[in-house]
């Protein structure tokens, strides 16, 4: 094992499989010498050339269904989003394309492709670069996402995705790009629909996705020095979702927050408490509570903008209130 950053891992995730696999190729803007605008990719194109790491137009429909149509007729395309906000761009070329191929074909065609992108606020970029719009891809039938919340996930999921054969796509927290993990020298892949329990405990259940996770172990340490222990668990994979480590913990522990930096109205938050509402009810004490972030755009303002996605001190807050057994609405 050594550290390295998120960053690192996922260039590595790229480097192996495309050595392994002469049909993955990267396409997207600044792919190539830029190694994009947060240097993921630094190093690609020197060893694989400009026919594997393509840079293109400023284009974001075109280089999609260029890679929809590559995947199509038998290669592994990855294509690089610059900022998860221009998924807009793309709606039509993913989810209305990639994801129907297979069920339209009856089975005939497969889309194997992997959509790189990010999420998160906090850094400053305004209500146009700093969106967290997973949820509305995972609404889609056809469609696999991944969240993975550090360097060790990043490496993992990315090497998954690359070999599935639908179409997946990945979303990075653009802020944890240096934050350094433990990954292993050997080579290792992470199963979607597993997820993980990154700290155990008895007395509440903090599911969080992406850098939500590191939220959430924060908040779990402030509540360990108040006797309160907490069991983080990161999904991994929002879809599929590992309903059943989910509902087992909150089995055990009767109390559940979840936690995403997504907008949280008709967000994952809702999605993944539903569900084990609807399958641990009996087993809860208290309702299970959303943390999500609010629901305006993005601010430009740093003071504004801090405001606006869950931080370790509000999740300690909501999470005494429900272990003391105050009755708490979610705003």
């Amino acid at each position: 094992m050594r550290n390295i950053t998120l960053s690192q891992a996922v260039n590595e995730a790229l480097a192996e499989e495309m050595r392994r696999d002469p049909t993955v190729f990267i396409i997207g803007e600044d792919v190539a010498e830029a190694g994009t605008p947060f240097k993921v990719l630094s190093g690609l194109v020197e060893e694989f050339g400009t026919q594997r790491v393509i840079d293109t137009p400023i284009s974001e429909p075109g280089f999609m269904g260029i890679a929809v149509g590559a995947a199509m007729t038998g290669a592994r395309p990855v294509v690089d989003l610059m900022f998860g906000d221009f998924i807009f761009l793309i709606m039509d070329q993913l989810c209305n394309q990639a994801a129907k191929t297979h069920y339209m074909s009856g089975g005939k065609l497969s889309v194997p492709l992997v959509l790189r992108t990010n999420l998160g606020a906090t850094r400053r970029s305004a209500a146009q670069h700093s969106q967290s719009l997973h949820a509305l891809v995972a609404h889609i039938p056809g469609l696999k996402v991944a969240l993975p919340s550090s360097a060790y996930e990043a490496k993992g999921l990315m090497k998954t995705a690359i070999r599935d054969n639908n179409p997946v796509v990945i979303f990075e927290d653009k802020l944890m790009y240096s934050d350094k993990a433990p990954v292993p020298d050997e080579e290792y892949l992470i199963p979607f629909g597993q997820a993980e329990i990154k700290r155990a405990g008895k007395d509440i259940t903090l599911v969080a996705t992406s850098s939500m996770v590191q939220v959430c172990e924060k908040a779990a340490d402030i509540l360990a020095a108040e006797n309160i222990s907490a069991e983080v668990i990161d999904p991994r994979t929002i879809v599929p979702l590992d309903e059943e480590t989910l509902v087992n913990s909150a089995k055990k522990t009767s109390r559940v927050i979840v936690v995403d930096e997504g907008h949280q109205s008709y967000g994952i938050t809702g999605e993944i408490a539903s569900r084990i509402n609807e399958k641990a009810f009996y087993h809860l004490d208290a309702p299970v509570l959303r943390m999500g972030a609010m629901d305006v755009p993005v601010p430009f303002s740093p003071v504004l903008e801090d405001l606006t996605v869950p931080t370790p001190e509000a999740v300690v807050e909501k999470a005494r209130k429900l272990v003391s057994g105050e009755m708490i609405h979610a705003a």
